[in-house]
């Protein structure tokens, strides 16, 4: 008895600190509760439709109703897919194009903030940086747009170059072995600039001191960047490489979606867009379902790795 009235006491404790706790800060549990709404909504409330993964539903009228009343099949549409020819591509072609994506995309905003940091003319650092800003406000569809102008094996400037070189003109998103290259480098000018902001506000934090000390024992540029500048953004730079891998999947269907063709299919069909083209243009909810779990597991053990190495490399990690 005594025990359920101290365990009641420690209860009513934890409550009551808890209350404080809202209250004191209750302004800026107010600023976070629209976000809070947000994912509640459009991220936890849809993950009871997963359901159908293990259902035969063909998106008949009923809603919620018609879910529940589906044939319950278990694994097999996580067999269907697995026993498919597509399985071994979506999986080769997602992981390569997230390898690429990381390898040479992620390194790019850190290189243009030290860089950027760098420029001593405040004139042409804001240019530089207006410059490099501007095109992560366009939309893939119109990038792809300028891409597929200035590619055109037709009129477009580069095929047009190539031919006053003595070349044959090549149609440069048609053809496998120069897509996934193309990707890499429209990700890289869209989103470079914007990408960089993180690493300068982590940068401006650096103390000043430390390059006075670093000079002083007669080191460089080069030097004060590889022992200063990149010691103290490695935290922001660990936690930035553990989202960057979470999103690796889920990040590229609008540009690829807008870039590629039958023609390249083998090399650019990924999960994403093979979910969209199956099951919104086939009706097959319930198989690509299952398609959308398997990727979001994938997803998540990247994340678990990701943070793992992280933490044995020295940095905080996020989980």
């Amino acid at each position: 008895m005594q025990v359920t009235k101290g365990a009641e006491k420690t209860s009513e404790g934890r409550l009551r600190r808890i209350g404080k706790s809202l209250m004191k800060y209750r302004h800026l549990h107010l600023m976070a509760l629209p976000g809070l709404i947000f994912f509640l909504i459009f991220k936890y409330v849809p993950m009871y439709g997963l359901v159908i993964a293990f259902k035969h539903y063909v998106g008949a009228a009923g809603g919620f109703q018609a879910i529940m009343a589906s044939r319950w099949v278990g694994l097999r549409n996580f067999q269907m897919f697995f026993q498919s020819i597509y399985f071994t591509r979506l999986l080769s072609n997602t992981l390569i194009i997230s390898l690429y994506r990381i390898l040479f995309f992620f390194p790019a905003p850190i290189l243009l903030a030290l860089l950027m940091n760098e420029i001593q003319r405040t004139w042409f650092k804001r240019t530089v940086q207006t410059v490099t800003y501007m095109p992560y406000f366009l939309s893939w569809v119109v990038v792809a747009g300028l891409m597929s102008i200035l590619l055109s094996p037709d009129n477009g400037p580069i095929n047009a170059l190539r031919q006053l070189m003595g070349m044959q003109p090549v149609y440069f998103l048609a053809q496998k072995k120069y897509f996934r290259t193309l990707l890499v480098l429209s990700e890289i000018w869209k989103n470079v600039g914007y990408g960089s902001i993180v690493y300068l506000a982590a940068i401006t934090s650096v103390d000043p001191a430390l390059y006075e000390a670093a000079r002083m024992d007669g080191a460089g540029k080069i030097q004060q960047i590889v022992h200063v500048t990149l010691p103290a953004i490695s935290e922001i730079i660990a936690i930035m490489l553990i989202l960057t891998v979470g999103r690796v999947l889920d990040d590229n269907f609008d540009q690829i979606f807008n870039l590629y063709s039958p023609a390249t299919y083998e090399v650019a069909d990924v999960f994403e867009t093979y979910i969209y083209r199956t099951g919104i243009t086939e009706g097959k909810f319930s198989y690509t379902a299952a398609v959308g779990l398997f990727k979001s597991a994938i997803s998540l053990l990247l994340i678990l790795v990701t943070n793992r190495v992280s933490k044995r490399l020295g940095s905080d990690g996020i989980i």
